[in-house]
């Protein structure tokens, strides 16, 4: 049995946070394989997001946990949020749910069980089940052929909002991570893939938020940068820790 923490980042995410920590949490119940632990990742919200969070965390003690960070940013949240933790795993999903939580299991299970450094969910595989607009499709595909172009990343997806990884990959690997916003998950799997950590995809079902506010194109722009940013100074190298024990 692995310790795992499933990290929820949000931003002024005060309509739906509490319904998908509870339908998160009733599934962690039926799969007792493992001990899981559910972190809101509260990301300078101004809304009920933060007080909610911490009712869910009295209401479900030691179950649920809040982690509050008063600077903006995704990539903030999702970095203070894997280097604090102490779990054997430690995943991330968006507080919509647009990724079935059925996949939990394919994203955490090769990494508890020691063949895989890092999982994450693709929409774009041929055994993919997606359901979102022409324009985010379309984008997300070209997106994908430029990091393979400019940056040589050999995944379908970079950026789906649902990935895992191990406690020792990410002590060594997120720290290198520059970028705070969106571009966090591409960099991250760049500098995996370059330091010869074991990457995993997973096919996954995914409907797409009608009401993201995620501003696509501008993200787009900005991950362009990221790349350029890469490609001018080279992907760090990464000093490897010893294994427990050792």
């Amino acid at each position: 049995m692995a310790t795992v923490d499933l990290v929820l980042p949000v931003y002024n995410e005060e309509a739906i946070l509490e319904r998908s920590t509870e339908t998160v949490l009733a599934w962690t119940e039926a799969h007792p394989e493992h001990e899981w632990r559910i972190v809101i990742a509260d990301n300078a919200s101004v809304d009920r997001t933060r007080a909610i969070a911490a009712e869910l965390q009295e209401r479900h003690e030691g179950r649920v946990v809040l982690h509050h960070i008063p600077v903006k940013g995704r990539g903030i949240a999702l970095r203070i949020a894997f280097l604090t933790s102490h779990a054997d795993v430690s995943a991330y999903m968006d507080v919509d749910l647009s990724t079935d939580i059925k996949h939990i299991p394919e994203l955490v299970d090769p990494i508890a069980a020691g063949d895989v450094d890092i999982a994450y969910g693709t929409r774009l595989h041929a055994d993919s089940e997606t359901a979102r607009g022409w324009r985010r499709e379309t984008i997300s595909r070209v997106y994908v052929q430029i990091l393979r172009q400019l940056a040589r990343l050999r995944v379908t997806d970079a950026q789906c909002g649902f990935k895992a990884i191990s406690r020792r990959a990410a002590r060594e690997l997120v720290p290198l991570v520059e970028d705070t916003q969106w571009f966090w998950d591409s960099e991250l799997l760049l500098i995996a893939q370059e330091n010869g950590y074991r990457l995993r995809e997973v096919p996954v079902r995914w409907v797409e938020d009608r009401d993201s506010r995620v501003a696509i194109v501008r993200t787009a722009m900005e991950d362009l940068h990221g790349i350029w940013r890469l490609r001018r100074g080279g992907v760090p190298r990464v000093t490897r820790q010893p294994e427990a024990g050792a």
